[in-house]
This record gives structure tokens, C-alpha cells and sequence, in this order.
């Protein structure tokens, strides 16, 4: 059996679409309040917006299966989203939506497994393609392996994170829906390709980019280790927090930028 079950089906038209969905909360009035919203940023660090609010000021807009909130120095033009779960299906839906709101950037950012012995907890990875093994994005294009980021994106975002003290690395990325069927088979061929983290949304996004022709890039900071081929979990959180808050940072300036 082939997967998805309906060859060609990337070609046909969709019976809903997101403009359809977006058309429909304007009609009940639950839209967010994104109107000047061009680049927003998906933050899987739930309470990080509010740790960081003090240096970055955000304000609420509404919700769309997500906590949406604006970056206040942008004048509503990056938008925020937490409290999204995970995994490429929601990455996708939620892409779709801000597209047909305006959206023409768009970051993720998200934490990971790291795949190569030399990256360290805390570790930053801008990746500049995923391995397309989840399920979302084949729906939408034909089968390839990878799928690429935006690479002047990519690059904007790897220098504003190191000019924040970041050590940002660029590099590939293992995008999954599956963390507790992650083998010693599939690591070894990764790491024999280079690929350096595991997650489960940056194919997702990076399909919708495509499809959309938006610019879109995501960043992995290295929480744990199956480099060795058995789990490894971080002894300290401390250098994590402290990445997610420059990569953070990074992301809002970059979304800003002309």
C-alpha cells in the first residue's frame, strides 16, 4: 500500500481549504486580531513569551487552536503562537491559516534530539532542510526526502542569533511523528548523512513554505542526545532556557526585519 492511500491526491482540489476556515471565524467574529501581521513566529517553549515579556513586551490577539499574542515594538506586524501542542499536522493547519491572514515569513522554534556526539544541550541548529518522515507533508507534495527552508531566512537567522551569543549551527533536520519508534537503524543512516537533530514539525512547515511560496526556516535547540544510540537526557536545563531566550529573541528580530 502506497501512503497516502490515494496516489495523486497532491494534485486535486481540496474539498476545505484554509481560506474557507478563515473566512468562517471572520463570519463568527473569532478572528484574531492580527491585521498588520506579516511574519509570525510558532514557539513550542509554552511559557517563554511571558518569562521573556519584560524585554519583549507581547500583547493578547485571540486564539485559532493557538494562543496568539503581537510583539509590541513591531506595531502588530510579528505575531506569536504557543500553546499549540505539537507534531506537523498542527504546524501545518496553523501555517495555512496565517498565510491566508497575511503571514509571508514564518519561524519555528522547538527543542530536539541531537544526532551528531559533537552538538551539546543548548545547542542551536538553523535548519536548512528535514527529512520528510511525518505524515502532513505528504499529502501536499508528490515523495522527496527532503524538503528545503527558506535559505536567505536560514541565513538572516543564523547571524542575528550569533550576534545575541548564540552557537548556531546550520545544518539538517529529522522531522518525525513517531519519538518513542526512533531506531538505531534510522540514526546510523542519519548520522552518516550529516543530518544533526529530531524533531517532529520543521518538514511541516517547510511544506507549507512551498506550497504557499512563503519564506519560512526553523530552529532546533539540542535538549537530549541518541548519538549514542541510547537516550541520553540533559543534566541541566540552565543552558536550554538560556538558547531558547536568544533563539527567541533572534526570531522576532528577524520576522521584523525589512
Amino acid at each position: 500500500m502506497t501512503f497516502p492511500n490515494h496516489p495523486g491526491k497532491q494534485g486535486d482540489r481540496s474539498l476545505l481549504s484554509a481560506e474557507d476556515i478563515v473566512a468562517y471565524r471572520g463570519r463568527l467574529g473569532r478572528m484574531p486580531a492580527l491585521g498588520s501581521m506579516q511574519g509570525a513566529l510558532f514557539c513550542l517553549e509554552r511559557g517563554l513569551p511571558r518569562r521573556m515579556r519584560w524585554r519583549i513586551p507581547v500583547q493578547a490577539a485571540g486564539s485559532m487552536n493557538a494562543q496568539v499574542q503581537t510583539v509590541k515594538k513591531t506595531k502588530g506586524r510579528v505575531a506569536v503562537l504557543t500553546d499549540f501542542g505539537g507534531g506537523s499536522p498542527i504546524v501545518v493547519e496553523l501555517a495555512e491559516e496565517l498565510a491566508v491572514m497575511g503571514a509571508k515569513r514564518m519561524i519555528l522554534m522547538t527543542w530536539g534530539g541531537s544526532l551528531q556526539p559533537d552538538l551539546r544541550p543548548g545547542d542551536i541548529v538553523v535548519c536548512d532542510r528535514a527529512v520528510r518522515d511525518d505524515g502532513a507533508s505528504q499529502h501536499y507534495l508528490p515523495p522527496e526526502k527532503y524538503i528545503a527552508a527558506d535559505p536567505a531566512l536560514v541565513e538572516r537567522l543564523a547571524e542575528r542569533i550569533r550576534a545575541l551569543g548564540g552557537r548556531a549551527v546550520i545544518g539538517s533536520t529529522w522531522t518525525t511523528d513517531a519519538p518513542y519508534r526512533e531506531t538505531e537503524g534510522e540514526v546510523r543512516a542519519y548520522q552518516a548523512e550529516g543530518v544533526k537533530t529530531v524533531e517532529m514539525e520543521a518538514a511541516g512547515l517547510f511544506t507549507v513554505g512551498r506550497v504557499r511560496g512563503l519564506a519560512t526556516a526553523a530552529v532546533v535547540v539540542v535538549m537530549d542526545s541518541l548519538a549514542t544510540y541510547r537516550w541520553q537526557a540533559p543534566d541541566s536545563l540552565a543552558p536550554i532556557q538560556r538558547a531558547l531566550e536568544i533563539v527567541y529573541a533572534a526570531a522576532i528580530d528577524t520576522l521584523e526585519a525589512p
